[in-house]
């Protein structure tokens, strides 16, 4: 003969509501953390592509060769059109360094961004409210 046990729900009634309330805020600081880490990655490789766009157009065999001004203007429409700044208004800053203007001379083109956190810091306090993100390339003249 079939034992059945008697399914008690006086004291396990809401159990699932309380379990629920302790995980949401770990699952939430999740989540925003993982968008808001791609969100620095996906920056980050911008403004790789950014240096690559400035010293690939500044080595570029041409009379005369692009003076430092026009290097950053290409790096700052290169970086400013492809951001995700959510508005903030940081713009990237862009140092140039050149061994000299001849064949095989290496310029350098350093790109700086601080990018600002979004959601992340308002539930973890010990982070910082920005992270400064650097890219640089070296490229020889042609």
């Amino acid at each position: 003969m079939p034992v059945y046990i008697k399914k008690r729900c006086g004291p396990e009634k809401g159990a699932a509501a309380v379990e629920f309330a302790i995980i949401l805020p770990l699952m939430v600081i999740l989540v925003f953390g993982i968008i808001e880490f791609g969100l620095i990655l996906y920056n980050q490789q911008v403004i790789t592509n950014a240096s690559r766009e400035g010293a690939r157009a500044g080595i570029v065999s041409q009379s005369p060769r692009l003076d430092d001004a026009s290097i950053r203007n290409i790096v700052n429409q290169y970086a400013l059109n492809r951001l995700i700044t959510f508005g903030a208004s940081n713009t990237p800053v862009t140092t140039i360094t050149r061994t000299g203007f001849n064949f095989q001379d290496d310029l350098t083109v350093t790109v700086t961004y601080n990018y600002g956190f979004l959601v992340v810091p308002n539930f973890i306090t010990s982070l910082p409210n920005s992270l400064n993100l650097t890219a640089r390339t070296v490229m020889k003249y042609e």
